[in-house]
């Protein structure tokens, strides 16, 4: 691979134009199929076959217009006052148009609705007087037959009159059956509209309304065409003193791709690159690069969305890793380069020779991360697997940007890439080297002490403990309206309704009972009828439930459906705990458990989907980083303590989302307003980006260890050394890493926000911590057992030689003097015997 990757470099060096000339077509290309092709950004997740999903399911299948997913439209009055009827009949007006737009099934007049609740309400107020004064008629009826019954029996007429007031007492009774009959319905029906009075589309006080809309696709279905048009019906033509704003299930925040936090996040990575290389060229070549990688598969990516179901959040992040991984990755090179052209190295050379040691170690850092990535598909779970591959066309544009198109740059920028007083010195010292003098020096080394190592390794132990801590009490979900900025549409709805219609009204629930039917139409009817105010009333003893209201029973009154809303907003434990238990309910022996669906519903099941699958993929993480350490390093130590290191890592960053995103600390420097559950897909998405770029860090810092000892130096000397050599390139990476990640933590998008933060902490924790605190501190404490390798094992293992030091056996190049930095940053040389280098494996 080094071989091919050093012509591979000195072959775009040469035709640089071509070179370029070919990545500006395929970014035409790019371009073009994005404005051929893409489609809509989808504004929600689903997973098939979850609970919520079979029942939505059955209720599209049973039920006529049910199954599909809803909107909330927020109407008050300016002044808080009660809406004037010529408000309302606007507002009634504005909600039988939407009701006409395409893939819309209906639409709810709010007053309508609270004019037949009150007609109800007076129907069953009269439905009580009129049988009550029944009643008594039939008392009054009854008293009369009694006495005269009484008066022919004192007669001794009892004989001839019995008949008759045998005859009366039948009608009586009759009339009294019925009258019971009536009064139990009658009973029946109050309970149902007092179970069902938390359930108000117009506030108490009349200043506020909910327009709800019913959609014919299902909630994840929806196109966000259909719900712009929906929406401009009620925001082209306003009505006088009212406001209008949109629920979560309505209005879609589409999180922009370029914002001014990215451009801050870009500008310091500029600066830590002017600062690293000294020179704005080569400054602005990795940045340049970058930028171009993004543009091509951000472009690509946006173009799969015509065809496939993607996330608003998907194309953000391959945008997010493409640029901070594409600046990185050419910086290695850039930074081997300038090593080598600083030791005398000729500049076509030089290139082939970056491209094939650097170049090869950013190939192989690369294919970490992209099956790390890849491998979100054994998920099982379509959206994050989406994304786990949109990721990986990132990091593999990214690859092949620092591989061909940076190559080509250095050739066109020749010697410019140092700055003009490293080629002023480079200028003395060949000089210098010509008259004999000498340039050169040893640099003395000394290992850590061991106490120091112990103090170091325990510290960070700690520490990452402490920061993991938080960890323990993650709750997953999804944001809802409470999570989004305080000054948009979605909030304002959300707050809305959880000041004048209670927290739960945000997430109401759809259960759905089971029922026993009967023999007969009539028989079942009557059954049907029975039962589903029997499961209202289970449902509605439940604590956490503040109303209940029936919606229909099935044609062959074998289901019945409910609309549950919970104490409690979507997001909180209190209707998490509420959605499980009435699950596990049976109201009705022998006719099953109830199923439940709806948005907070179905987000459960999705967090709690990806929380179940999290533990395999951190498996497959977690053994793949052992098996790939193990290749590079020959030794079993390092891959034990390197993955450690990876997981501590991991959860030191989840636990710093948990405190910040959840706890709501420190809350007001990153921009969060409001807390809830961390973003149920962020911890396996978490798992596999800072397991590839762990393993980049590990892979910088430790292959300079390795090739250290493996070329003489003792063990302890070796980590020092190795130490050095990586330290600054590491150091450069990870803090443009966090530059650029970080930009994203001032997203408006909480999704946005969590996952660059995440990614920024974790980058953070696992650069500066764990590779470049705690492992070169276990690895002193190990020794030369650091290195230890069974011999059988030695011997099967194929030598990948990541850095590429055979490479520069075959072509070498002329060592000159070099500047402090350089001397600092060269590490280890490659000259040794290769006896030596044999003697020291295993």
């Amino acid at each position: 691979m080094a071989e091919f990757l050093y012509r591979l470099g000195r072959a775009c060096a040469h035709r640089a134009k071509t070179a370029i000339a070919i990545w500006l077509a395929l970014l035409v290309a790019a371009g073009t199929a994005f404005f051929l092709f893409s489609g809509e950004l989808e504004d929600s997740f689903s997973i098939p076959g979850t609970p919520t999903d079979e029942v939505e399911q059955l209720l599209s299948q049973e039920f006529s217009g049910m199954g599909g997913g809803a909107g909330t439209v927020v109407y008050q009055t300016e002044d808080g006052s009660a809406f004037t009827e010529e408000q309302q009949d606007a507002i009634a007006d504005r909600a039988e148009e939407a009701a006409e737009a395409s893939g819309v099934e209906t639409t709810v007049d709010p007053f309508a609705t609270e004019d037949q609740r009150a007609d109800q309400q007076q129907e069953l107020e009269d439905g009580r007087e009129e049988l009550e004064s029944g009643l008594q008629d039939l008392e009054a009826g009854q008293a009369e037959l009694d006495a005269g019954r009484a008066q022919a029996e004192a007669a001794g007429m009892l004989d001839q009159a019995e008949a008759g007031l045998d005859a009366e007492q039948a009608v009586i009774d009759q009339n009294l059956e019925e009258i019971e009959t009536g009064l139990e319905e009658l009973e029946r029906g109050e309970a149902m509209l007092e179970m069902a009075s938390g359930i108000r589309t117009v506030s108490e006080d009349g200043s506020t309304a909910l327009v709800n809309i019913a959609f014919t696709d299902s909630q994840t279905e929806i196109s966000q065409e259909t719900r712009d048009a929906v929406m401009a019906v009620f925001e082209s033509d306003p009505v006088p003193g009212t406001t209008v704003d949109f629920g979560n299930d309505m209005a879609m925040a589409m999180p922009s791709l370029v914002s001014t936090a990215e451009v801050i996040g870009v500008i310091v990575a500029a600066v830590v690159l002017v600062v690293m290389l000294g020179t704005l060229v080569g400054a602005g070549l990795p940045i340049l690069t970058a930028l171009i990688g993004v543009g091509v598969a951000t472009l690509i990516a946006m173009s799969l969305s015509g065809v496939l179901e993607m996330a608003s959040v998907t194309p953000i992040l391959g945008l997010m890793l493409g640029l901070a991984v594409g600046i990185d990755y050419a910086l290695f090179i850039v930074n081997r380069h300038r090593r080598q052209l600083k030791q005398g190295a000729e500049v076509g050379e030089s290139i082939g020779l970056a491209n094939g040691t650097a170049g090869n170690a950013v190939v192989f850092a690369g294919t970490t991360v992209l099956v790390a990535l890849l491998g979100l598909n054994l998920t099982g779970i379509g959206f994050l697997g989406l994304m786990g591959s949109v990721g990986a066309i990132s990091i593999a544009v990214a690859v092949f940007i620092a591989i061909t198109l940076v190559p080509a740059l250095l050739s066109l920028i020749g010697m410019r890439i140092l700055s003009r007083r490293e080629r002023g010195r480079l200028a003395e010292n060949a000089a210098a080297s010509a008259g004999g003098g000498n340039t050169g020096g040893s640099e003395s080394i000394r290992p850590m002490s061991t106490g120091r190592a112990v103090l170091q390794a325990a510290v960070a132990v700690i520490a990452l403990v402490i920061i993991a801590l938080p960890a323990l009490g993650l709750r997953l979900g999804m944001p809802d309206g409470s999570a989004e900025p305080t000054d948009s549409t979605q909030y304002r709805a959300y707050t809305a309704v959880e000041e004048n219609f209670g927290a739960g009204q945000n997430g109401t629930l759809l259960v759905v009972a089971e029922l026993t039917g009967g023999p007969t139409d009539e028989a079942a009817e009557q059954n049907a009828l029975d039962e589903q105010a029997q499961v209202a009333e289970e449902l509605y003893s439940h604590d956490d439930v503040s109303a209940v209201a029936p919606i229909g029973i099935s044609d062959d009154h074998s289901l019945a459906i409910f609309q549950v809303v919970p104490e409690d907003g979507p997001s909180s434990e209190t209707t998490e705990e509420l959605v499980h238990t009435l699950r596990d309910m049976e109201p009705i022996d022998g006719a099953g458990p109830l199923g439940v669906a709806g948005m907070a519903s179905g987000n459960i099941d999705i967090s709690e989907t990806l929380s179940e699958s999290l533990p395999t993929y951190l498996t497959v993480v977690v053994g793949l980083s052992l098996v790939i350490l193990l290749l590079v390093f020959r030794s079993v130590f390092v891959p034990v303590v390197a993955t450690l290191g990876f997981v501590l890592s991991f959860f030191a960053s989840l636990g710093g989302v948990v405190a910040v995103y959840q706890w709501g600390w420190l809350g007001g420097l990153f921009g969060i307003e409001n807390t809830g559950p961390v973003l149920n897909f962020l911890p396996t998405l978490l798992a596999g980006i800072l397991f590839g770029l762990a393993m980049d860090y590990m892979l910088f810092i430790g292959t300079g260890m390795r090739e250290a000892y493996v070329h003489g130096d003792p063990a302890r000397v070796a980590v020092v050394r190795g130490f050095h050599a990586g330290r600054a390139v590491v150091t450069a990476a990870a803090i443009i890493m966090i530059s650029v990640f970080g930009g994203f933590v001032f997203s408006h998008s909480v999704m946005i926000s969590s996952i660059g933060f995440a990614l920024a902490f974790g980058v953070l924790i696992d650069a500066f911590v764990v590779r470049m605190a705690l492992i070169p501190a276990l690895m002193h404490l190990a020794g030369n057992g650091a290195w230890w390798l069974p011999r059988w094992l030695d011997r099967i293992l194929p030598d990948i030689d990541v850095e590429g030091a055979a490479l520069e056996k075959r072509h070498p190049h002329e060592r000159g003097a070099e500047d402090g930095d350089a001397a600092a940053d060269a590490g280890p040389t490659p000259e040794k015997d290769a006896g030596e280098v044999s003697s020291r494996r295993g």
